[in-house]
């Protein structure tokens, strides 16, 4: 099974970013969002607790409660006081996944890795477009990395968004952060979309190649010694990640925690990393690691999933000239489209 470049035109340029990473590990422990008559639950815990090795910054949520008002995937628009609800009443769900812009390292052909650093003028722009190209597909979930450049993206491309709910990063770094991100208005409640940050989503670790310089480090040590460190699937650059590294930690974050709100009905995206995403697309289209390594993923190009009696079905062709084409609408989507269509008019 050949390994497939994801790229896309809808009417735009297409574009390429290099993907990068900064914190690593933190503690989790268990913890869940419920919503019941007036939202949903979400269960975001994680088995068991892991120590890791950087600052405290991780994925976040909101315990709901009378005085906390939970996040609702019903929005009630101004216009005609119409509801447009997201199709998940059926057993199917969408999974937008989409690699972060180009960063300001990438602008200088820098290793980036585990280095936090946010996008440049050309990545705001490509988070933009890709926002664009999702605006008419539901998202209840996002979930990024805790990296900035990852998050930018994320909230970048919501602006987009036809339904024009509000991205809301939930926090719970300590009692008082989540005490004080608390939301008390049911009607902004209800137009908000909770965004979950997890370590988990990070690219790559690069170790000691981090803030060195691509074209140096190849005259360094060879083109061929770099072209492993970087393409190989089980062989890291020094005191770094392997891809094989990232996968056991990306992809296990994905079955535990974002897996469940998919087969829950609930659409999710994701925006994370070239490495981190090659990871998850391994394991939605059962790659093998020879297939990985070759596997490239275009910036600003959401790829779009479906998922359906607990199969992912990848949607559309990189070559469509349009949108619809390009993601070959089920009927559950063309009707959200729909409803959206007659909501703004």
């Amino acid at each position: 099974m050949a390994a497939t470049a994801f790229t896309g035109s809808i009417g735009t340029n297409q574009s390429r970013g290099y993907v990068g990473n900064s914190a690593l590990h933190q503690e989790y422990g268990n913890s869940s969002l419920r919503l019941t008559s007036k939202g949903f639950k979400v269960d975001l815990g994680l088995l068991g607790k892991e120590r890791h090795c950087s600052r405290k910054r991780g994925f976040c949520l909101i315990q709901a409660s009378s005085s906390q008002i939970p996040v609702s995937d019903q929005v009630s628009t101004p216009l005609n006081n119409t509801k447009v609800d997201s199709p998940k009443k059926s057993s199917e769900a969408a999974l937008i996944l989409i690699r972060h812009g180009e960063s300001l390292w990438n602008e200088k052909n820098l290793f980036t890795g585990c280095v936090d650093v946010p996008l440049t003028k050309k990545g705001v722009e490509e988070a933009v477009e890709a926002g664009k190209r999702i605006s008419n597909i539901p998202v209840d979930m996002i979930y990024t990395s805790a990296l900035i450049r990852a998050q930018m993206t994320a909230m970048l491309a919501m602006t987009q968004h036809r339904r024009k709910k509000v991205p809301i990063v939930l926090h719970k770094e300590s009692e008082q952060a989540k005490s004080w991100s608390q939301v008390f208005s049911e009607e902004t409640g209800r137009q908000c979309i909770p965004v979950v940050t997890a370590w988990q989503l990070n690219e790559r670790m690069y170790g000691e190649l981090q803030g060195l310089n691509k074209q140096e480090t190849a005259d360094k040590y060879g083109k061929e010694q770099v072209h492993e460190w970087r393409r190989s699937y089980d062989i890291p650059p020094p005191n770094g990640e392997s891809l094989e590294m990232c996968a056991e930690r990306a992809v296990a974050y994905f079955k535990q925690q974002i897996e469940p709100q998919l087969r829950a009905g609930k659409n999710v995206m994701i925006a994370a990393h070239g490495n981190s995403l090659r990871s998850i697309i391994m394991y939605l289209d059962k790659l093998t690691s020879q297939e990985v390594i070759s596997l490239e993923l275009a910036t600003g190009i959401p790829m779009l999933y479906i998922v359906k009696e607990e199969k992912y079905i990848r949607r559309g062709s990189p070559a469509a000239p349009s949108e619809a084409g390009v993601y070959a609408y089920t009927k559950n989507l063309a009707r959200y489209r729909q409803k959206l269509d007659e909501m703004i008019h």
